[in-house]
């Protein structure tokens, strides 16, 4: 315990330290960008008179020296102040969090949907490698890792909205409804179907051929030929022994790419209209909000180390070799 606890802290210091060089490197990325945040400003009041534009500076610190505004703002982020929108003129902590049940919802169940439906996927096939419907598996989930989110969740749009009627063409709700509790959580849900799919089908196939593989030599492994040599019954040995072992590298899969899950969100709230942090990052860039922006990238960033400082925990809990090894 005292060597777990020692571990996690070590890894709360280096998560600590990387979110830092995230700041850095983002706020500066940000800075040599083109465009100005007082000139966007400018053309939204309607002027371009230099004396307003020289006061919109000051006011929000563009006018001081870059390393001075860095120190600055890391002292700000240090106390969860992401600074305020020049757009909105709120601050963008607010703003985010206004946002972040959207993506979140969406990406966790895209997640969800990815990880349950894979592994189950891939246990399938796992036990009947050489079947029909293991190798007709295959090609779909090629065909689903070759397909990009946005053209997918167009093509949703096409037929399961616009053609057959059945699903909301985008949104999180029906602005029209005003039922119960009940009734505006089964609007949510079914505004929710196909930005989550659009979303999680890509990682269906990636973790479906992941746990195929992985499910493939935990069958081969001498426990399993062990436990089947006891007389254990097949659904034992596949879902009690194999399975947990075989899981591993899906849960190790889905906590690094967390990232490129939150990328693909704001393609897929992009083209479902979908209210979350990745459309308000979106809007940000045409409006010239770098302060917005910035806050973003930062809190994903934020999100990405927290995801795999828990993947991290999760892989210890799941495989006890790990907790062994890291307890010497």
């Amino acid at each position: 315990m005292i060597a777990l606890a020692r571990g996690i802290g070590i890894r709360l210091v280096l998560a600590i330290g990387l979110l830092l060089a995230v700041v850095v490197v983002v706020f500066f990325l940000i800075q040599i960008a083109p465009g100005d945040a007082a000139i966007y400003l400018g053309i939204e009041q309607g002027t371009g008179d230099p004396e307003f534009l020289a006061r919109l500076r000051a006011d929000y610190g563009l006018d001081r020296p870059l390393l001075v505004q860095l120190m600055a703002y890391i002292g700000n982020v240090a106390q969860l102040d992401l600074g305020r929108s020049t757009y909105f003129n709120v601050p963008v902590l607010g703003l985010i969090l206004d946002r972040l049940f959207a993506t979140m919802l969406l990406a966790g169940t895209a997640l969800v949907f990815a990880v349950v439906v894979g592994v189950a996927i891939g246990v399938f096939t796992a036990r009947r490698p050489e079947s029909p419907a293991s190798h007709g598996v295959t090609v779909l989930s090629l065909v689903g890792f070759s397909t990009p989110v946005f053209w997918s969740g167009l093509m949703f749009i096409v037929v399961f909205a616009a053609k057959w009627g059945i699903l909301p063409v985008g949104g999180i709700e029906d602005v029209r409804y005003n039922g119960n509790w009940f009734g505006e959580t089964v609007d949510l849900l079914q505004h929710l179907v196909l930005p989550a799919i659009s979303l999680g089908i890509i990682y269906l196939a990636i973790y479906s051929r992941l746990a195929r593989a992985s499910m493939l030599e935990v069958l081969e492994s001498d426990y399993i030929r062990t436990a089947r040599a006891k007389g254990a019954h097949e659904r034992v040995v596949v879902y009690k022994h194999a399975l947990r072992n075989a899981v591993i590298p899906v849960v190790t899969a889905a906590g690094l790419q967390v990232g490129n899950l939150l990328s693909g969100a704001l393609l897929v709230e992009f083209v479902f209209a979908w209210p979350g942090i990745g459309r308000l990052a979106v809007s940000s860039i045409f409006r010239g909000d770098s302060p917005t922006l910035l806050g973003i990238m930062i809190f994903s960033a934020a999100m990405v180390i927290v995801a795999n400082l828990l993947t991290d925990l999760v892989y210890r809990l799941i495989d006890p070799r790990i907790r062994v090894g890291g307890s010497r």
